[in-house]
């Protein structure tokens, strides 16, 4: 039986090789894990890697019956101006960047306009068109926080506390409102375990958080687009599928959460370009690994 040791050190050689700008690296296989540090153990924006947790946090709230996933995601925040065909766009298609709503990532979208939310629900949309925005992320946390208050401090009891998460950074905008698909600042082992909450359906320690029909929206539900690279041709409610059988959650500069089976590999990095060779290189190990748990090829 392969163990998570023995898929981490060669996960680690594999990476070394490639000159891979990795700071942290976990495997987990089963119970069993294995983690490695280049750099100093401490928290590091996972940048997109957080879009995950937004859905999350849609799930618990819908869950519990507090909002709506599928409702116009202006019947829970109504700019003064709204634009044409908005109102037919809810925070399932904020999610999956399929609002067809256009608004280009820049480093101070944040700052860019006097309110971000407003000025992305002010712009058309054109139907359930692909736009990858952090915007459209932010927007459907802005409308979730009408209804649960701060999303921070709500998620604390309702999902960090359980994982054994205290009090993680959230970076955020002039208006006090998380920055949402970004800034939220993780350990690699705490970003692990967000990662084996998911491949778990939900379930911590035996204890049911959310529902499986949001971890399963993570690895379903795909859209698919026209993409220069396949690691970049289908998009869930938060996820990249790929590479090949596998699929993940990807932060800029290399945050990414790689889901093989019942193989979960955890890396924070600062390297931007390596990232998707980083994640083929762990793919061909894990796929190459003759270690399987029964099931596991369904997950």
């Amino acid at each position: 039986m392969t163990s998570a040791r023995d898929v981490l050190g060669q996960v680690v050689r594999a990476l070394d090789a490639d000159g891979f700008g990795a700071d942290a690296v976990h495997v987990l296989l089963a119970d069993d894990s294995a983690v490695h540090h280049w750099s100093p153990d401490v928290r590091r924006d996972v940048h997109s890697a957080a879009k995950a947790v937004c859905t999350l946090a849609v799930g618990l709230a819908c869950d519990a019956g507090l909002y709506n996933v599928d409702a116009p995601v202006t019947r829970y925040l109504r700019p003064p101006v709204i634009g044409q065909g908005v109102d037919a766009v809810t925070t399932r298609h904020l999610l999956s960047m399929t609002s067809g709503i256009d608004l280009a990532w820049s480093e101070t979208m944040l700052t860019d306009w006097p309110d971000l939310a407003h000025e992305f629900l002010s712009r058309p949309s054109a139907g359930r068109v692909f736009q990858y925005s952090n915007a459209s992320t932010y927007t459907a946390m802005r409308a979730l926080s009408s209804v649960v208050g701060d999303l921070a401090d709500w998620l604390q009891p309702a999902l960090f506390t359980p994982l054994g998460i205290d009090d993680p950074p959230w970076d955020r905008c002039p208006h006090g409102y998380v920055a949402a698909g970004g800034g939220l600042h993780l350990r690699v082992e705490e970003l692990a375990r967000l990662g084996r909450l998911i491949r778990d359906d939900g379930v911590w320690e035996g204890r049911r958080l959310v529902s499986s029909r949001w971890t399963t929206g993570l690895r379903s539900d795909w859209t698919e687009r026209d993409a220069a690279s396949p690691a970049y041709a289908r998009y869930s409610l938060g996820a990249w599928g790929g590479p090949g059988d596998a699929w993940r959650l990807h932060g800029a500069h290399g945050q990414l959460v790689l889901f093989l089976g019942d193989a979960v590999v955890t890396i924070q990095a600062h390297d931007h370009a390596g990232a998707d060779l980083a994640s083929e290189r762990v793919v061909a190990i894990l796929g190459s690994r003759e270690w399987r748990r029964s099931g596991a090829a369904d997950r």
